[in-house]
């Protein structure tokens, strides 16, 4: 026969537990670690690039009608030409298409656990005045639904701030660098706030926020981008202690500058760093050979493998040159081929700047297989990778899934193994 205290310790118990079950998702979570091991499991990723933050490199037949000059060149001044109302229909239609859920079964198919998915301060803080549309959260919405069921973890990547916090069409701003100005850095706390807040019961899926895309250091003040850091990670672990926070490296050197910052020793927890890898946006680049190409990209692992953090390449790419079409903004040229300013004359860019995997000739599908994979290997020396971008209208040096499809980009073995010694 059980005692009464006993009963009473029971039913305490009892009630206590369904408190937890019947409690929000966010704070039942609260407790967990992140749901991706990033000391002992390799990142292997993709972005999905210009879905939520238009590029008109990766989908050229948006910006059409203005190909021959004219006021549009991002998504601000899409948005603002067309008008509200015209601009939401042709950006909901946008939305529901480049992406679907076959693509996260690809994605994951292929052996990749992750995808990073750019979205602009406008889908969940917007401000007023601004002409940007919004409906894109509904979207995002149904593609952690997906991720869950591929498999998939995601990163969460505020591409653009208020202001814009680099100049490039990426931010969705191309011009003036005015992120720091005014309350624009308040305001992309605010962003990121909600982005927390709103997926903080999706932590087995989403498991880190990225604060800020691609600050620009040198244009910036680097102590106001290390106080917005800290903001945001204070800002993130208040959606939930089950997200890892990731931080950009705004071009600054990741030993060097990075090293003794916002890592564990500094009470950072789960600070993931992410550095950007390309090597054609500057006329020594692209003048490079195919074997120089390789011999950076096999230099960059140990560097990685010295950061005193989690630290992923969250972007690179198969490209060996710049001439994807618009790739350094709408009507601009590629510096490959002589026609971007401040440039001179490396090769023709025909058959690089438009079609398929396939149209390349063999020898640049080679070289861009064994670049590939000495990227992969370096990489893979710390925490892991993320390729730009899964998919392109048109330009096949950075269009993951034809890669894939053309045998240039694998996962789980090398065409071209060892090449980093």
């Amino acid at each position: 026969m059980f005692s009464k205290s006993f009963l009473q310790l029971a039913t305490v118990a009892t009630s206590l537990l369904s408190s937890v079950q019947s409690a929000p998702t966010s704070l039942r979570l609260g407790k967990r670690g992140v749901a991706f091991d990033y000391s002992n499991d390799k990142v292997r990723g993709v972005n999905l690039g210009g879905w939520f933050v238009l590029e008109p490199w990766i989908t050229p037949s948006i910006f059409s009608e203005w190909a021959d000059g004219g006021s549009v060149v991002d998504e601000y001044t899409y948005c603002q030409t067309l008008g509200t109302s015209e601009a939401e229909s042709r950006l909901s239609s946008h939305w529901k298409s480049w992406i679907t859920q076959d693509d996260f079964n690809q994605i994951a198919q292929i052996g990749l656990n992750h995808v990073r998915i750019p979205i602009g301060y406008w889908a969940v803080a917007p401000l007023q005045g601004d002409p940007y549309v919004q409906g894109q959260l509904a979207v995002l919405d149904q593609a952690i639904t997906w991720a869950r069921g591929a498999g998939l973890k995601v990163m969460l990547d505020l591409h653009g701030a208020p202001g814009s916090q680099n100049g490039f069409d990426n931010s969705g701003r191309y011009g003036a660098i005015d992120w720091q100005q005014g309350d624009t850095v308040s305001q992309t706390i605010t962003a990121i706030k909600n982005l927390a807040q709103r997926y903080s019961g999706d932590t087995d899926v989403v498991t880190t926020i990225e604060l800020l895309n691609e600050p620009l250091g040198s244009d910036l003040n680097l102590d106001e981008i290390l106080s917005y850091y800290q903001s945001g990670y204070k800002t993130v672990q208040s959606g939930s202690s089950s997200f890892a926070t990731t931080i950009h490296d705004a071009f600054e050197d990741i030993q060097t500058y990075w090293n003794g910052k916002f890592n564990a020793a500094s009470g950072n927890q789960n600070a993931i760093l992410d550095t950007h890898q390309y090597q054609v946006f500057s006329p020594s680049q692209v003048a490079m050979s195919p074997s120089a190409h390789v011999s950076a990209a096999c230099a960059l692992g140990p560097d990685l493998a010295g950061t005193d953090k989690w630290t992923i390449v969250g972007e690179w790419t198969g490209a060996q040159t710049d001439c994807a079409k618009w790739l350094n903004g709408l009507g601009k040229g590629a510096r490959y081929d002589g026609t971007f300013p401040g440039s001179s004359y490396v090769a023709s860019c025909s058959g690089k700047d438009v079609g398929t995997v396939q149209d390349l000739s063999t020898d640049d599908q080679n070289n861009i297989a064994s670049f590939i994979d000495a990227q992969l290997d370096a990489y893979e020396e710390h925490t892991g990778w993320i390729f730009w971008t899964w998919r392109t209208e048109s330009a096949p040096e950075w269009h993951l899934q034809n890669l894939t499809a053309a045998g240039l980009f694998s996962v789980s073995s090398r065409k071209y193994p060892g090449q980093c010694g």
